[in-house]
């Protein structure tokens, strides 16, 4: 590639599979005391921080095409399968995508080990589409959470990033459908993009006919402002619809600055309530 920025979701780069070295690392990971891992992360493999485990490979010559996706999936349902029988270590899934089904087997045989889990920022098709104009329609990631549901899978739904479009009656919407499916955890994060991004999004977004609210990167202030304004909300809002005991906001750390604390009626409620989100230990399944 030659702007991996302007380039991203075009390529993915696939590692060779090394099963020696991979149960090498299961090992080490197996022997690390608890006292030298985050809490939060409830001793648990996230596929994947970076990239999507369930995508499409593609490639100009079907055959080539053919037996990347093959290695893909293999690497993925392979590690898994080592996981489960070599290690006692718990995974969490994140995905976009409805390909994660073929693996719905795998999963339950994990059992409470594996929590599986979806980005759905928003209900709304035409919205993701500017945002995530390569990615799978929110419609077929409720579909895909709905049947792991009903597989007795347990799941957390991250309701992040969430664009700055969205209002109260976007979230009412979706939150309505995530509490049908009893998750464990609901993230939220609001929407923070780089400046050479908003640019690109902006772009794409008139080529659909759409405007969008991007006054939010105008500045640090006025992107800190809407963040404290979106987590609230979204805060309001999921207790409403009955998910507060389930909602873990992931506010940013820069709303943690001088700055931030500045303007806020009461410091000492705005750092308590900042504290509540960065030292939240998520659920697991019990």
């Amino acid at each position: 590639m030659a702007d991996p920025d302007s380039e991203w979701g075009d390529y993915v780069l696939l590692r060779p599979w090394d099963e020696k070295k991979f149960l090498a690392s299961l090992r080490k990971a197996e022997e690390t005391p608890m006292s030298s891992l985050n809490p939060d992360g409830n001793r648990a493999v996230l596929l994947c921080s970076t990239t999507d485990p369930y995508q499409v490979i593609k490639h100009p010559d079907p055959a080539r095409a053919k037996e990347l996706r093959a290695h893909a999936e293999f690497v993925i349902r392979r590690s898994l399968e080592l996981i489960r029988e070599f290690s006692s270590i718990n995974v969490r899934i994140l995905t976009r995508s409805p390909l994660a089904k073929r693996d719905f087997d795998l999963f339950k045989s994990l059992g409470k080990r594996l929590l599986f889990g979806m980005s759905l920022p928003t209900l709304n098709n035409n919205l993701a589409r500017i945002y995530e104009p390569k990615a799978p329609a929110p419609s077929q990631r409720l579909a895909t959470l709905q049947a792991a549901a009903a597989a007795g899978i347990p799941v957390y739904v991250a309701l992040a990033p969430t664009p700055a479009e969205v209002g109260e009656a976007d979230l009412r919407a979706t939150l309505t459908e995530v509490k049908k499916l009893m998750p464990l955890t609901v993230f939220h994060e609001p929407i923070n993009i780089r400046a050479e991004n908003v640019e690109r999004i902006e772009q794409h977004a008139k080529l659909l006919g759409v405007t969008l609210n991007t006054a939010v990167f105008a500045s640090k202030e006025a992107w800190r402002d809407y963040s404290v304004a979106q987590l609230k909300l979204v805060e309001r809002v999921a207790g409403e619809v009955g998910l507060s005991q389930q909602l873990h906001l992931w506010p940013d750390k820069a709303l943690g600055s001088q700055a931030a604390f500045k303007k806020q009626r009461d410091p000492a409620a705005y750092r308590a309530w900042l504290e509540t989100g960065w030292s939240r230990i998520s659920e697991w399944p019990a």
